[in-house]
Parts: structure tokens; sequence; C-alpha cells
């Protein structure tokens, strides 16, 4: 009996302690689910106001950074190129103010340089006998009137020294007809004979003054006939030659032609030409028949068969050393039209089939535009977009400019417009 109150007494012992223990876990669990849970939201309270505080500071970034690159784009522009004052007059920047003017219709063509009639005169040997050189001519010397170019040396030949031969006939035709002038007017020398005498005496000595004795006096010298300079030699030292034989031509080049080749599409637009701009090879500069004096001479009415070109010719002085028998690049210049705007050639610029210009925005600051051309005259090229009247464009030292574009060492530049 005790025993069995002992056994239930140790019994129900347990039991209470077993019912605590799990009470005490209970609660520690209980706890730290509240811990667990109070941390995940403190956490979650901290990422929430992180996540605010980084917004806000985003959002102050991206104010900053976006007024700033606004600020930087609305003071500066990436296609402006800036050229101080003084660089610009260092390399010769000049500009023109576009404005709408008149401009001749052009017909673009090449010819050629010809010498005009008279002015070149071929010299040729006045007896026979081989050719010495009076000084070390060359092709392109200048040469006075009457000056000496060749002496023609006839003593080695079978007939002899012909000037002396001639000197001899003149000579003795001058002393029979002084002689004869004198016994006329006794009636010993009849008239009929006297008019005889006198007339070889005229011949003696116009062939005498024909063969002009050289310098040196062994031979007959050949002289130009005018001031000019030589064109051509068509002999050397040495050489023989008879009466006759073109020797040189000497050209004044005072007068020139110059002859357009006027293609048969153009024909119908012949009645309107008045005048020419023309290059040549040898340099970089157009000239105006109008500023040479220039005068249409004529028109071909016909061509030669197998040709498809008709010539167009004008005069001109040669105030500009041309060159007689230069090939030219030309301007056939027309009719006029009215509110065209133009520019000089020298302002354009050429990339890959493109053209541009430089305009000039102020004065450091240049801007590149894309222009499209139409007809030029060799002096002004017609602009059919890309410019407006009041444009400033560079229209002398363009490429100092691209040479600047393209250099992209040009700092920033705060220019507002």
């Amino acid at each position: 009996m005790n025993k069995r109150i002992i056994i239930l007494g140790i019994s129900a012992i347990f039991l209470l302690w077993s019912c605590g223990a799990g009470n005490s876990r209970n609660g520690a669990d209980d706890s730290h689910e509240h811990h667990d849970h109070a941390t995940e939201i403190g956490h979650d309270h901290e990422a929430e106001l992180h996540g605010h505080e980084s917004g806000l500071h985003a959002g102050h970034n991206h104010g900053t950074e976006t007024g700033h690159n606004h600020g930087t784009e609305g003071a500066g522009h990436s296609d402006e190129i800036v050229i101080s004052p003084e660089k610009a007059a260092a390399v010769g920047i000049a500009t023109e103010t576009v404005s709408p003017g008149r401009f001749r219709e052009v017909i673009h063509t090449s010819g050629e340089i010809l010498p005009a009639a008279g002015d070149e005169s071929t010299i040729v040997a006045t007896t026979d006998g081989t050719i010495s050189f009076a000084e070390n001519y060359t092709e392109g010397m200048a040469v006075g009137a009457g000056q000496e170019i060749f002496a023609i040396l006839s003593g080695n030949l079978q007939d002899g020294n012909r000037i002396e031969k001639a000197r001899i006939a003149y000579i003795t035709a001058k002393e029979e007809y002084e002689r004869a002038s004198r016994l006329t007017d006794s009636r010993i020398v009849s008239q009929k004979e006297f008019v005889t005498i006198k007339e070889n005496y005229e011949n003696a000595r116009l062939a005498y003054e024909a063969l002009r004795p050289s310098k040196s006096g062994n031979g007959v010298a050949v002289q130009s006939p005018f001031k000019g300079y030589i064109k051509n030699l068509a002999v050397k030292q040495g050489d023989f030659v008879t009466t006759g034989t073109p020797l040189a031509t000497i050209s004044q080049n005072r007068h020139l032609v110059l002859e357009a080749d006027l293609s048969q599409k153009d024909y119908a637009r012949r009645y309107s030409i008045t005048g020419a701009n023309f290059t040549t090879a040898y340099s970089d500069r157009t000239y105006s028949t109008a500023d040479l004096g220039g005068k249409l001479l004529s028109i071909g009415k016909s061509q030669n068969e197998g040709e498809y070109y008709m010539p167009v010719s004008f005069s001109i002085l040669n105030t500009a050393d041309l060159i007689p028998g230069a090939f030219a690049e030309i301007w056939l210049l027309c009719s006029e039209k009215d509110n065209v705007i133009t520019l000089p050639l020298s302002a354009i610029t050429e990339e890959q089939g493109l053209y541009f210009v430089y305009l000039r925005l102020d004065e450091q600051c240049y801007k590149k535009q894309e222009v499209t051309l139409g007809a030029n005259d060799g002096q002004r090229t017609e602009i059919l977009k890309g410019l407006a009247a009041g444009d400033n464009v560079v229209v002398k030292g363009a490429y100092n400019v691209k040479l600047a574009s393209a250099s992209n060492a040009i700092p920033a530049h705060t220019h507002n417009h």
C-alpha cells in the first residue's frame, strides 16, 4: 500500500515536470518566433528607409545629371568649329554675306588658245647656205625688231660667197648708173639706154640689200621682223638650207584667239553667247574675255565630217602671259538669270562626292554646311540648296577651316543661339 502511494507520487511529480518543460519550450519557441518576426519587420523597415534614402539620392543625382547635361547641350554645339580671330586673320580666312543677284547661264566645254592672224611671222632663208646661229637662241627667248638670229654661210659652196657676189654686182651697177646719169644730158647715153641701166642698178641694189651681211661679215643675216619671242626653231646649227626654207616662227604674242568647241546639243543656244571665262592647265587663275578686251569673232555654221563640235572664236589681248597652243577649260557665258545665290569657287569644299561650305556664326565660331551646286561660270557657282540670303560664308581659307574641323582639337565652346 505504501509502495503504491510512493509510485503514484513519483509518477505525479514526473508528469508535472514534463508539463513544465513543455511549457518552457513552447515559450522559448514563441519568444524566438516573436524575435524573428520583430527582426524581420525591423529589417524590412530599414530596407524601406534605405530604399527611400536611395531613391532620394538617385533622384538628386538624376536631377543634377540631367540639369548638367542639358546645360552643357544648351551652351555649345558639337558641330561648331572654333578659330580665334587672330588665327583666322593669320591664315587668310575671309567671308562673304550671301545675297541673291544676277547670274549667267553657262555652257561648259573645252578649247584651245591660238595665235591671231598677223601676230606671228615665219622667217625663211634668203639664200642657199649653211646655218650659223648669231647667239645661243632657244625657243621661248625674246627678240627685238631687226635682231639678227641666223647667219647663212655660203663661202664653201660652189657658187662662192653669195653676199660678196651681190655686193660686187651692186657696186658695179651703181657706178654704171652714176656714169650714165652724167652723160644723159650730153646725149652720149640715150634715154632708152639710161632706163635700162637704172633698172639694172635698182635690181642689184634690192638683191644686195635683201642679203644683209651678218655681224661677222661672213654670211647673210636673217633678222626678226618685229619684237616678240621665238615660238619654234625649224633648224639647228650647221643645217644646209635653200632659199625659202622656213627657219623659225616669231610671235608677238599680243593678240590671241580663244577657240571653244560648241557641242551640237548646245547649238540652239549659240546666239545667246556673249563671252567666256577660261582656265589653263598651267595656271589656277580664271581668265575672262571681258577683262582681256575680248570680242566674239564667229560661231561655226557647219562642222567637218566626223566631228561633233563647232568652233566659237573670241579675239583677246594677251595681257596675262597666255601661251598660244595651250588647251583651255572654257565656260561660255549666255543669258543672265535673276535672284540667284552664288559663291566663289574657292568657298566650296568636297568630301566623298558631297559639297560643303563653312558658315561664320560669330567672330570665332564656324559651322559646316552641306550645299547643292548648280551651274558655274568658272569663277562663281550657283547654289541650289543649303544657303539663304544673309548667311555669312567663308570664301577664302575654307580648307583651313576644314583642317581645323578635322584636327579634333577644338576646345568646348559656349555659344548660345
